[in-house]
C-alpha cells in the first residue's frame, strides 16, 4: 500500500467536508472554502473526524493517485485552518517591491519596472527596512496557487550564482561559484 495514501486525514475542529456525488471534494474553514475534483476509482471515505481513500487495484496508476489525493485534501483541511504564506526577498542593489491591492510593483534592476497582477485569491504585502532585503509575502489559503504564483516571480530575475542577486525565497541556500580565479 502507499504509505501516503493509507494515512487517514484528521478533520479538525470547524472544517465542514462534503463529498459531492460527482467526487468532488468540498472542504469549508474558517480561512474560506476549496474544492478538489477527484478520480473516479478513488473511493473517499468521510467516519467521524477523518477522511479515508481505498484504492481499488494494485496499479502504478492507483498507487499513484491514492497518496496524490490524499495530500491534496491535507493541503486542502490544513489551507482552510491555517492557510499558507511564502516570503519572496529581492536581493540586489536598487531592487524594490510595493504593493497595491492586488498588484505588485517590482523594480527588479530592468529599464522599466514589472507589474504583476496577483490573483484575488492571494494577498500580498511588502517590507521594506533599513539595511535589509526588501520581501514579497505572499498568503493564501490555496497551497497549489501560492506556490506556482511565488514560482512566477521568483522566475522574474531569478539568483544567479556568483554574486545571488535576484529573487529568491527566503531561507533557500543558493549554491554559489566562486568566480575569476587570481592572477598567477
Amino acid at each position: 500500500m502507499s504509505r501516503i495514501g493509507k494515512n487517514p486525514v484528521k478533520i479538525t475542529k470547524g472544517v465542514n467536508v462534503i463529498v459531492g456525488a460527482d467526487n468532488v471534494i468540498t472542504v469549508k474553514g474558517p480561512k474560506g472554502e476549496l474544492k478538489q475534483a477527484i478520480d473516479p476509482d478513488i473511493k473517499v471515505e468521510v467516519k467521524d473526524n477523518t477522511i479515508e481513500f481505498v484504492r481499488p487495484t494494485e496499479q502504478i496508476r492507483h498507487k499513484a493517485m491514492h497518496g496524490l489525493y490524499r495530500s491534496l485534501v491535507n493541503n486542502m483541511v490544513l489551507g482552510v485552518t491555517e492557510g499558507y504564506t511564502k516570503t519572496l526577498e529581492l536581493v540586489g542593489v536598487g531592487y524594490k517591491a510595493a504593493s497595491q491591492g492586488n498588484l505588485l510593483d517590482l523594480s527588479l534592476g530592468y529599464s522599466h519596472n514589472i507589474i504583476v497582477e496577483i490573483p484575488k485569491e492571494l494577498t500580498v504585502s511588502t517590507t521594506q527596512e533599513k539595511g535589509k532585503n526588501p520581501k514579497v509575502i505572499l498568503s493564501s489559503v490555496d497551497k497549489q496557487l501560492l506556490g506556482q504564483v511565488a514560482a512566477k516571480i521568483r522566475s522574474l530575475r531569478k539568483p544567479e550564482p556568483y554574486k545571488g542577486k535576484g529573487v529568491k525565497f527566503e531561507g533557500e541556500v543558493l549554491r554559489r561559484k566562486a568566480g575569476k580565479a587570481a592572477g598567477k
